[in-house]
């Protein structure tokens, strides 16, 4: 599949900018499953763990291969970028699996893309893509699966868990979040440029902040939200000084989602910057809010789109990110050095999916499972103990009868006092 075809599905309906249909959205699967393809057999490769100084003595070995668990699902509920789909099958397919993949419905050019090309590159038996609403998904579910992967959000990850304990079916949920950007006081004018060119990019630059990993919030002191507030608005203008330089929301239905958002009145009063929207069209400018209430929707459901609340707190390090259940990407715009106390926080690299050998997945919340890479073989594969010995050694002292002789070489075994007992062997201690 070339990239010039894809890019051209890529941008509809929902229009991301340039960058989204040319090359965050494509880079992702290319890379990584180039890699996986290149070293497929290194990955096969039997390890070898720390071996003992029993195992030695004795001539045992330790290793551990992979097989594949052949039987893989897919479910997609909300999927733009290609690599969502095509990273996972290049992993599962390099671990020996057959896949049947379901596309979102949401995005049903992708979706058609997808089912059109799939089988003109790929073994018809050992990739399958269907088609269809939630109703397929939950007859696909009806199946028993050696490994289910889904993208989307948690209230239908949950339904998945639920389908899948059924047949006690592994899954690996991939699941939408609010990534905190934590944002420090920044001394230099250049640096707090830069800090702002990171994040209006994180967020409007792409798609319009509809990534699982875009920034869902930022977090800064007080006395710096002023200063950081202008810096966004006239960076923001001069990322989008056009129309169609923002990508359109990706159907009618998340578009009224957003806009609910809004339409609440004391959401709306915390609007510093932006705040438009147009149905016809399916655009929302960029929106920066001001200390929105916390149990207000919009603080309380993943944003998935152009809308930024800036939360304030007097001192950052009173504040625990985790307050916000277990966010995939924690965004960190700090110079304090790493293990100071002062920012009590988990640091993860925002664009940790464009870096092949990184792993990528949630915890609690955010989902489970990691794939990316490598690791998208490891998540598609299973890792089998094999233990060979050698027939040349045999302790008899592990067989009864037992006498006073054997518990006490026994217990050197069992306190790792390989001294003692090699002297116990060679009978020069009792």
């Amino acid at each position: 599949m070339g990239t010039a075809p894809a890019a051209r599905v890529a941008s509809r309906p929902s229009r991301p900018s340039g960058g989204d249909a040319g090359g965050y959205g494509l880079m992702g699967p290319l890379t990584p499953r180039t890699c996986i393809c290149t070293t497929r057999d290194g990955f096969f490769t039997a390890g070898f763990p720390l071996f003992s100084c029993l195992t030695r003595l004795t001539l045992q070995a330790c290793i551990h291969s992979r097989r594949c668990v052949f039987a893989v699902g897919g479910i997609l509920e909300v999927m733009k970028l290609f690599s969502l789909a095509l990273e996972p099958i290049s992993g599962a397919l390099a671990a020996g699996n057959v896949v049947v993949v379901k596309p979102s419905e949401l995005a049903p050019s992708t979706a058609a893309f997808l089912a059109a090309n799939i089988p003109r590159y790929l073994d018809p038996k050992a990739v399958k893509v269907i088609l269809g609403g939630p109703e397929v998904g939950e007859q696909l579910m009806e199946h028993r699966w050696d490994k289910v992967l889904f993208t989307g959000s948690a209230n239908v990850g949950r339904l998945i868990l639920t389908k899948a304990a059924k047949h006690l079916t592994p899954v690996a949920l991939e699941l939408g979040s609010k990534c905190p950007c934590i944002v420090d006081q920044l001394d230099s004018k250049r640096d707090r440029q830069i800090a702002v060119n990171r994040i209006a990019g994180a967020k409007w630059s792409v798609c319009a902040g509809q990534a699982c990993v875009a920034i869902d919030y930022i977090l800064v002191e007080e006395k710096f939200a002023p200063i950081l507030i202008e810096l966004l608005k006239s960076t923001v203008k001069r990322f989008t000084t056009t129309p169609e330089c923002m990508a359109r929301i990706l159907n009618a239905r998340h578009f009224r989602r957003l806009s609910n958002f809004l339409d609440d009145d004391r959401v709306a009063c915390s609007v510093v910057h932006g705040g438009s929207v147009n149905e016809k069209t399916l655009t929302i400018e960029p929106t920066i809010l001001l200390n929105p209430p916390l149990d207000s929707d919009i603080m309380t459901e993943e944003i998935f789109g152009p809308l930024l609340p800036i939360i304030t707190v007097c001192r950052m390090d009173k504040y625990y990110v985790t307050d916000y259940n277990t966010p995939s990407v924690h965004f960190c715009l700090t110079k304090v050095n790493e293990g100071n106390t002062k920012l009590m926080v988990y640091v993860h690299v925002g664009f940790q999916y464009a870096v092949e050998g990184l792993p990528f997945g949630g915890v609690g919340q955010s989902g489970f499972g990691q794939y990316h890479g490598k690791y998208s073989f490891e998540l598609f594969s299973n890792k089998k103990a094999v233990f060979k010995r050698s027939f040349l050694i045999e302790f008899m002292f592990r067989y009864p009868p037992w006498d006073d002789s054997k518990i006490r070489m026994l217990r050197h075994v069992f306190n790792t006092n390989y001294i003692l007992l090699l002297l116990g062997l060679l009978g020069l201690r009792r």
